[in-house]
């Protein structure tokens, strides 16, 4: 009698077995065919990436690119992404300080308190030594306020700033420079690759003008990175080794202002810049300017010269912006 009664209980445990099988089988074949509960990875749209530039079919720069000193230039017009001048504004450069506008963005994205004093280590200048990085001219062991490190990074191009910056954040330069190609690829700048956060050379570390284009369209949304691009004089905070504080003065409007060029165009300003020379990279400048009430974007690199000759990237954004119609 017990045999047939534990029988009859196994063949029962079998057949709801079976018939939970059957179900979870149904639901599957359910879910898979609605696809909209569970997708597969593939299916997982990713991030959008920004709106695509198009070319002008009548260009509104009648200067030819030809006349340029620089071999690379894309001039762009910011209320539409059209490309209203380019010449091999896809070709690999070196991009030396106009990398600096990538370090910028990325610290202002990741400080939530702009008033934070941080201090500058002596490691940062141990780091810079015999580099021939440009100092924006604080000194190891100052507390700076992250905002004065930004304007550093950005009028001077103070090395110093932006190690301590990419330290801070990242908790060190490779930490960050992985969160600035992080941003570069979440932008769409499929050409770009950093290596630093200073723009020293690196032949691993290079970009393209219409990669750098499409950051400082993206970066000038921004109004503390807007603020400071267009800014052409600022005086930090006191500290202890500075008590009066530093001035800094914009690379590019010191440049316009020394080869007696003022700041303005035919019918608009040129608002702000940053300009940038490695002997690989030569005279660049990434510019934002505005024009009979529309906003543009230049950026050239790639024209001969240095610091002590005639600053011919200066030249060409005058002659492109003169040129717009």
């Amino acid at each position: 009698m017990t045999y047939h009664t534990t029988r009859k209980r196994s063949k029962s445990k079998l057949l709801i077995l079976l018939l939970l099988i059957i179900a979870m089988a149904l639901i599957c074949k359910s879910v898979a065919m609605s696809g909209a509960e569970f997708p597969q990875l593939s299916t997982i749209p990713s991030k959008r990436p920004l709106q695509p530039f198009n070319t002008a079919a009548n260009p509104s720069a009648t200067v030819s690119a030809d006349r340029l000193y620089s071999p690379h230039a894309i001039l762009v017009s910011v209320s539409d992404h059209t490309v209203l001048l380019q010449k091999s504004s896809e070709t690999r450069i070196y991009p030396a300080s106009l990398t600096k506008m990538m370090t910028t963005l990325v610290a202002i994205e990741n400080l939530p308190n702009l008033q934070k004093e941080i201090k500058i280590s002596d490691s940062v200048f141990q780091e810079l030594h015999n580099t021939d990085a440009t100092m924006a001219g604080f000194q190891p062991g100052e507390k700076v306020r992250a905002i004065d490190l930004l304007y550093g990074v950005m009028l001077p191009s103070g090395a110093e700033c932006c190690i301590t910056l990419a330290d801070y954040i990242g908790g060190s330069e490779a930490g960050f420079v992985k969160l600035m190609n992080k941003k570069a690829s979440d932008l769409g700048m499929s050409m770009t690759h950093f290596s630093n956060s200073t723009g020293l050379h690196d032949k691993n570390h290079y970009t393209t003008v219409r990669d750098l284009s499409v950051l400082l369209n993206y970066a000038l949304q921004n109004d503390t990175f807007k603020e400071i691009f267009c800014t052409s004089r600022y005086t930090t905070n006191p500290t202890r080794q500075h008590p009066d504080g530093i001035t800094f003065h914009s690379t590019m409007f010191e440049k316009v202002n020394s080869s007696g060029t003022a700041y303005r165009i035919n019918e608009g300003r040129l608002m702000g810049g940053k300009t940038g020379y490695t002997e690989e990279a030569g005279l660049c400048l990434a510019s934002y300017a505005v024009k009979g009430g529309k906003e543009y974007i230049l950026v050239t690199a790639g024209a001969k010269g240095s610091h002590k000759t005639e600053q011919y990237n200066i030249k060409d954004a005058f002659t492109v912006y003169n040129s717009i119609r």
